[in-house]
């Protein structure tokens, strides 16, 4: 049995009653590491009948990071097709919310800015912008997907190892603001109202794919099934015999505490921080995520792990949640009924919280 790190976290594979399938025509067939993580509403979790299932892992890069997908099928023909329907739903959400692809339907949308119009949107960017906007509300803007603007200066802050420049920060910074996307519910429309607003998914649109593409899994008849995805993780029913998918939870540094192991089923798990993605400028180490505040990249050298009931609320909580703190980040774990664990690292800065929702899942 092998496990393989990823953003954090390990999940280790249970091979009892199954065998490992070489090779696929249509996805790359990898090793025996899994991730794990809780499907919306557990959607297609009950008690399944005994069958000969095997399993089956598959890889393939989309959104820009490897998704990978574990499952039990009864045959290798009935597995291929239904990881080849998931990934080709990746895919098809992608060409929607993705914000590197000029042609994507959120930046067609954000070429409207400041237009004043009103403009129609499928259903998968209004279920990924409505969840937003309710969560923004929530936070008080310490999750915003406007923030775009800021997002583009600090990617190349990140590679030229400089600040941005404070007029490009201040110019940003009037584009910035969930209060300037009105969504219309009856019409199903969407308004930009600033001039040069950029809208950026990163924070919710990857846990929002796992949980789609584990009800195309589903669709297919698979409902033993784990999806990942850049540092997210999504379960269906666990593997044949067992109570759910183990993961392991190592701290971010080494003398931060012991590994936990959770056991997870119809469930989904996000963990987001700078451990592995981060800039030193000036002496200060900055995360990729960008404090919807100041512009920035956080400065608070922080691991959260949220457990929720669906992808794209495990995704987006850790997001909010690296912004907000242990305190109010932990207020809102708490109102969405959330499993929070909060690390902090550093020389004189190591905490550790969580809360009951979390111990839950512990093996």
């Amino acid at each position: 049995m092998s496990s393989t790190g990823f953003h954090g976290l390990e999940v280790h594979g249970d091979i009892a009653g199954s065998q490992r399938e070489k090779g696929s025509c249509s996805v790359t067939l990898v090793g025996l590491a899994i991730l794990g993580g809780w499907l919306l509403g557990c959607a297609g979790c009950r008690t399944l009948p005994a069958a000969p299932l095997e399993r089956f892992e598959y890889t393939e890069p989309q959104m820009g990071v490897p998704f990978r997908i574990v499952l039990y099928a009864e045959d290798r023909a009935r597995a291929e097709a239904a990881a080849r329907a998931a990934f080709d739903r990746i895919a098809e959400l992608n060409a929607i919310l993705s914000d590197y692809d000029s042609d994507s339907e959120l930046n067609r949308l954000c070429e409207t800015s400041g237009s004043g119009r009103a403009v129609p949107v499928s259903d998968e960017l209004w279920t990924v912008l409505a969840r937003a906007q309710e969560l923004a509300r929530q936070t008080d803007g310490a999750f915003d997907v406007t923030v775009g603007p800021y997002v583009h200066l600090w990617r190349r802050a990140r590679r030229e190892q400089t600040l941005p420049d404070p007029g490009r920060l201040a110019r940003a910074r009037a584009a910035v603001g969930w209060q300037h996307l009105e969504l219309d519910a009856r019409q199903r429309t969407a308004r930009l109202r600033v001039s040069r607003m950029r809208l950026d998914l990163g924070g919710i649109a990857k846990g929002y794919a796992l949980d789609e593409a584990l009800k195309v899994l589903a669709a297919h008849g698979i409902r033993r099934a784990l999806v990942s995805g850049g540092g997210d993780l999504a379960v269906g029913e666990p593997p044949p015999g067992r109570t759910g998918w183990r993961i392991e939870v190592p701290p971010p540094e080494p003398a931060q505490g012991p590994t936990r192991f959770l056991l997870l089923r119809c469930a989904a798990l996000a963990t987001s921080g700078d451990l592995f993605q981060h800039v030193q400028i000036a002496g200060v180490r900055y995360s990729h995520i960008v404090d919807p505040r100041t512009g920035l990249g956080l400065t608070n050298r922080v691991q959260v792990t949220v457990i929720a009931r669906d992808g794209m609320t495990a995704d987006s909580l850790s997001t909010a949640i690296s912004v907000l703190g242990p305190e109010r980040g932990g207020k809102l774990a708490a109102r969405e009924k959330a499993g929070l664990l909060y690390v902090t690292a550093g020389p004189g800065n190591t905490g550790r919280w969580e809360n009951r929702h979390f111990r839950r899942w512990e093996e």
